[in-house]
């Protein structure tokens, strides 16, 4: 079920406050506590007071210091996993602009060094060409708030900026479908695919294609974006989902290297990419 933003912020305050209160009665000072968890001082003052949200971990590794009881141990471990938890929908994106959505995700790149992504649907924006930028944040049914589209394009093509940077590297992992999907018209896809061959060049990119009628041992049920090894985005019709526990992203990273095992890569992913230009160029004659 979605989780709604009051409730995050609920329980994030709840979550700061009882571990305040499991310290304090325990006798232990906020300095003593940091050495126990091996943390620093001024960590511990920061998730207690909720300027700080801890990880599953942390949060572990404090009650183990505070030698909590496990059924105690248990539900604020649960907690801390529900805490770590982000929803945000489209609708909320929509109405304070659609651009401000690529702001954040400018701001995300750009404080990574590593960013796997899944796609098992469509090429992620960091890949787009403009025009099939304006089909994919055009509004698509009557449900879809409207938008400022052309900004937010805009703002989607000055992100690709980043992808020049040779300390970053990008791992863009698709199906056959998410290429030859038609989501724009042929002319559009035929210059789509072609630009993400010329993507593939890129010393800091590496682009996979998991082609159809390969026996793969998983199903690529979500779109997926990995930053390095801290956090997890998963989109959704609806909206997208931020995921902290390291458990997730663990497991993200293992479906990723698992449908990577499958794809074609380097040559045979851009031979890949242009073959499929070519088919749809010849729908253009």
């Amino acid at each position: 079920m979605p989780i709604e933003p009051e409730e995050q912020a609920r329980e994030r305050k709840d979550l700061a406050e009882v571990l305040r209160g499991l310290r304090r009665a325990s006798g232990l000072s906020g300095e003593r506590l940091a050495l126990r968890c091996n943390m620093s001082q001024t960590k511990i003052s920061r998730i207690e007071t909720g300027r700080a949200l801890p990880t599953v971990l942390e949060v572990e590794r404090i009650l183990k210091a505070l030698a909590v009881p496990d059924e105690v141990t248990g539900e604020l471990l649960r907690l801390a996993r529900r805490a770590n938890v982000d929803y945000a929908s489209w609708r909320t994106y929509a109405r304070v602009g659609l651009y401000h959505k690529q702001a954040e995700l400018r701001a995300l790149e750009s404080s990574s060094r590593v960013m796997r992504h899944f796609l098992p649907a469509i090429p992620t924006g960091l890949l787009h060409v403009r025009e099939y930028a304006t089909e994919t944040l055009s509004p698509t049914v009557a449900s879809d708030p409207t938008r400022d589209v052309a900004r937010a394009v805009q703002a989607r093509m000055d992100r690709q900026a980043i992808l020049n940077d040779p300390s970053r590297s990008f791992w863009f992992l698709m199906t056959e479908q998410a290429v030859k999907w038609q989501r724009a018209s042929v002319e559009a896809m035929a210059a789509q695919c072609s630009h993400m061959a010329e993507i593939n060049t890129k010393p800091n990119v590496e682009i996979g294609i998991v082609p159809q009628g390969l026996h793969v041992p998983g199903t690529p049920m979500n779109i997926f974006v990995v930053y390095d090894d801290r956090l997890v985005t998963v989109e959704l019709f609806s909206g997208e989902v931020a995921l902290r526990d390291p458990r997730d992203i663990t497991q993200h990273l293992g479906l990723f290297e698992l449908f990577w095992s499958h794809a074609l890569t380097g040559d045979a992913a851009s031979t890949f990419l242009e073959q499929t230009a070519d088919s749809f160029m010849r729908q253009c004659n």
